[in-house]
């Protein structure tokens, strides 16, 4: 019970602070592109009690946890008027990638600071760095995770705008169109992969990828570290 209440106080600060760095990337991004909107809301914030989902950010990480499932969530998505932005096509494009592009980059973070504690380390560490270590290790991976997560081209994730930005106009305004049905998809991908634990659902489709980049910087915080 002591090492799942541990895991607990890691894992549920980790992924607020990685979700909500996502979603304020998204509404700063949209500000820089010429929309106002998550400004006059008051989510250009990192005060998370601003952007947690009760559901998405506790409940559902923390039942997908206990049943040994892949830790994912998601927050109140911070609002954003593509017709406010100065180039409503693009600009989507580079809102979206805001938030995987921030996860991505505080994994990076979690890395270069990972390798600066194991710095000169000669055996294994005490416990409580042992406990630092711990937490920039899943810094990483959940960052990783929702990053590739995110940029699954359904929607409503941030693949689809840049999917849908990528594609010809009138294929892009029929995409658009599969939206609701999006919402459905990823409902029924929520209770799969919470009733089917073992069946690697999301695993086997975003694993690959986060393990790729995962070993990088692996290599990168060896580098650092200069053990």
């Amino acid at each position: 019970m002591s090492e799942t209440l541990i895991l607990a106080a890691i894992l549920i600060p980790v992924l607020i602070v990685s979700i909500v760095f996502h979603e304020v990337a998204h509404g700063w991004m949209a500000l820089a592109l010429g929309d106002t909107t998550a400004k006059e809301r008051g989510r250009l914030t990192l005060n998370p009690v601003r952007h947690v989902d009760p559901v998405g950010t506790l409940l559902v990480p923390g039942a997908l946890a206990l049943v040994g499932g892949p830790v994912f969530g998601w927050a109140k998505p911070v609002p954003v008027n593509k017709w406010r932005l100065n180039n409503p096509r693009t600009g989507m494009m580079a809102v979206a990638a805001a938030g995987p592009g921030t996860n991505i980059l505080l994994a990076l973070v979690a890395t270069i600071v990972l390798g600066l504690v194991a710095r000169g380390l000669t055996g294994a560490p005490g416990d409580g760095l042992a406990l630092v270590v711990l937490a920039l290790n899943y810094a990483i991976l959940i960052n990783l995770f929702l990053a590739f997560f995110n940029l699954l081209p359904i929607p409503p994730f941030d693949g689809s705008h840049i999917m849908e930005g990528l594609l010809p106009r009138k294929w892009a305004a029929a995409y658009e169109k599969l939206r609701p049905v999006g919402m459905i998809l990823f409902v029924i991908l929520i209770a799969a992969t919470w009733a089917f634990p073992d069946a690697g659902i999301i695993e086997r489709i975003i694993l690959p990828p986060v393990e790729w980049l995962r070993s990088h910087f692996m290599t990168l915080a060896v580098a650092i570290a200069g053990n």
